[in-house]
């Protein structure tokens, strides 16, 4: 499973990073693969391994703010594992094949 989440908390004033770092720190310290960006970040594992660092994570954030905005979106394919990086290797490989296509390469 991939799950690309979100939390922050709400009423805390214009800037969320410290507590945000606190969510991003329970995520580094899962060991499960993650990325993390401007928006999201996104897990790897089984559904009881990733939700456990979501509320992990959640709770982390909640200790700043007595309210925490959560999204979650999720890609649950039974059967595969390295997908994080799998899914962005297939992308890339299509889109070298158009280009090549194209004759842009």
């Amino acid at each position: 499973m991939l799950l690309a989440f979100s939390v922050a908390p709400s009423g805390t004033g214009e800037s969320v990073s410290e507590s945000v770092a606190d969510a991003v720190r329970v995520v580094r310290e899962s060991g499960l693969p993650h990325h993390t960006d401007a928006m999201f970040t996104t897990i790897e594992g089984d559904w009881d391994e990733v939700f456990d660092v979501v509320r992990r994570a959640t709770e982390a954030v909640a200790a700043h703010a007595g309210r925490v905005s959560l999204v979650i979106k999720a890609d649950i394919r039974a059967g595969r594992t390295g997908e994080l990086q799998g899914k962005l290797d297939r992308l890339e490989a299509a889109i070298a094949r158009r280009a090549e296509a194209a004759g842009d390469s």
